[in-house]
């Protein structure tokens, strides 16, 4: 019988775990946290978003962070698998807005009970309050771990510690600083999926979430990206779902020292002649009224002075006062409301961590890594990452699924 040791009790881990014992083999499971599941008991809200139900190759768009190495990983397990999956567990699932897919329960709690109660019925001793200090191998060959001072022994070991954001749930680089030792190329670490600060003052603005919005991701002035949807102004810039999603490549810019700033259409289903015919309706019914209160109807109370502020308006002004330039001004602000973006906020702070081992030098239909025999590599401790929407959560679930098969084997 084959002795596993997978490091690290969240997502991919515990499919690892699994996977393995259900092929025979015996599996210690290593966790450095009281309990299991920290990370996963925070995804989705509380809720767990446990995957998409896109196909393959829409989940391979949706993680932009070397997404393609997955291909043969997801073939074998796919988004309907951990649906299944799940659900031979007792978890009922369902699917949402963008096939977001949460269990009816809408408790991960309910998901972490399901796998820990699995690993027990597989014999899989689970080790809380137990970090691993070191990867102990020979030859280029895995002989063990040290954990608590003492040496265990293992056929194989499955290296699931995750990045580096939530650090509160465990996540705090561990098994970068494991890989490295071993000889792996970690590559550059930041933070994805994490809010974003800007330099202008909009603290006033704080709570104001926004919806049906279009925002552009400019690099230098130049478009690189740009979502649709939903966001949210924070006491030290902006967040929500657009601005996770557009999050990854602003650290990646704000890394190489480029102008980074986001431009915000606040009214995208018109064209510029419709707002401003829009405007003109607004005049004549608020014509006596100063322009601040004539756009009440047009935007939240909150926005209104920074919008006039940003197109040079006195918001005392009359709106029978207002010239067809000075309108013309306030339309492209409308459509075209600048922030310039400083930094993302800390790692410690982002959902998922960009970069990690170097995909190159792990087997894809495996996980084992290249350079150390009988060592897995799964989950976010490898370069891999993506949008929000259950991406990430299937990446994890597959990833183990292949390790903790082939591991065993």
């Amino acid at each position: 019988m084959r002795k596993i040791i997978v490091i690290g009790g969240g997502p991919a881990g515990m499919m690892a775990a699994i996977r393995a014992a259900e092929n025979a083999a015996q599996v210690i499971l290593f966790e450095k946290m009281p309990r299991v599941g920290r990370k996963l008991g925070i995804t989705g809200k509380g809720r767990c978003n446990l995957t998409n139900s896109a196909d393959a190759l829409e989940i391979i768009k949706n993680l932009p962070g070397n997404g393609k190495f997955l291909f043969s990983a997801l073939k074998n397990f796919s988004s309907a698998d951990t649906v299944n999956f799940f659900e031979s567990l007792g978890v009922k699932t369902k699917i949402e807005r963008g096939g977001r897919i949460f269990p009816v329960s809408d408790d991960a709690t309910e998901v972490i009970d399901a796998l820990l109660k699995k690993m027990a019925l597989l014999g899989v001793e689970v080790r809380t309050s137990s970090p691993v200090t070191e990867i102990i191998s020979k030859n280029k060959k895995i002989v063990g771990v040290l954990s608590n001072g003492k040496i265990f022994n293992a056929d194989a070991v499955i290296l699931a510690t995750g990045g580096a954001s939530y650090p509160a749930t465990g996540s705090t680089g561990d098994g970068f600083k494991f890989a490295k030792r071993l000889g792996h190329t970690v590559t550059e670490i930041l933070p994805a999926l994490v809010p974003l600060e800007v330099e202008d003052d909009i603290k006033t603005l704080q709570g104001l979430s926004l919806k049906n919005v279009r925002v552009k991701l400019l690099a230098d002035g130049k478009k690189v990206a740009e979502q649709f949807g939903e966001m949210l102004f924070t006491h030290f810039g902006v967040s929500g779902p657009i601005i996770l999603t557009l999050s990854r490549q602003a650290s990646k810019l704000l890394a190489t020292k480029i102008f980074v700033e986001l431009e915000i259409n606040l009214k995208p289903a018109l064209t510029p002649e419709q707002l401003d015919a829009r405007i003109l309706r607004d005049f004549d019914k608020f014509k006596r009224k100063a322009i601040k209160n004539s756009l009440v109807e047009l935007l939240p109370a909150k926005l209104i002075p920074i919008i006039l502020d940003r197109a040079f308006l006195a918001g005392n002004k009359k709106v029978d006062e207002i010239t067809a330039a000075e309108r013309r001004r306030l339309v492209e602000i409308l459509r075209g409301l600048p922030l310039t973006i400083t930094k993302t906020r800390p790692i410690a702070e982002a959902i998922v961590t960009a970069g990690g081992v170097a995909v190159k030098e792990i087997n894809p239909g495996t996980m084992e890594s290249k350079i150390i025999k009988n060592l897995f590599i799964v989950g976010e401790v490898a370069d891999i990452d993506g949008f929000t929407g259950g991406f990430n959560l299937q990446a994890a679930w597959s990833m183990g699924n292949a390790a903790g098969i082939c591991a065993a084997k």
